[in-house]
């Protein structure tokens, strides 16, 4: 898999369609790799995916760190991606039933570095819980914490790889 702009926002508003445009094409050319676009600008997302072309090698995620950024996932939702994804990433509250209608897959991860606010081991079973009520692939990244190496990614004694098919949304 490759990540598209894995430290900037493709769908900021100082981006060109245009330049969206162009990476789209190239994305498509290279049909042999899975491309993971991760936003945090959902409804920018959700007012240009009419005007892009979605493979099935083009996964389309949105980052939602806490409660007050749950309305990122219905403009997810209406987007043409052929495969959604949610990045509970960093998870710096609770996040109980969010909607995973339509959402291929799941991630979820602590903060890491300086200053990492501690992930509640409650809030990711909470959403490790939703995701196996509605047969959505769960993958636990790490627990983060200004060491995540040390902390690992261990949930409950295990590691959790869930991942989805591609094009799995339609």
């Amino acid at each position: 898999m490759i990540f598209v702009n894995s430290m900037s926002d493709m769908f900021h508003e100082d981006i060109p369609l245009e330049f969206i445009t162009k990476v789209f094409d190239v994305m498509q050319k290279a049909h042999w790799h899975t491309f993971q676009i991760l936003t945090k600008r959902a409804e920018r997302l959700e007012e240009l995916s009419p005007l892009l072309r979605w493979s099935d090698n083009i996964w389309m995620g949105v980052t939602v760190e806490s409660s007050s950024y749950v309305s990122r996932i219905d403009h997810l939702r209406r987007t043409n991606a052929k495969t959604r994804f949610i990045s509970f990433e960093p998870l710096i509250s609770s996040i109980n039933n969010s909607d995973l209608d339509d959402i291929d897959w799941v991630i979820v991860g602590g903060e890491s570095g300086p200053g990492a606010r501690p992930l509640q081991e409650k809030w990711v079973l909470e959403i490790r819980e939703n995701c196996l009520m509605n047969n959505v692939p769960f993958f636990f990244k790490q627990w983060g914490g200004t060491n995540k190496k040390k902390n690992g990614r261990l949930l409950e004694g295990r590691t959790w790889d869930g991942r989805p098919a591609a094009g799995s949304s339609t």
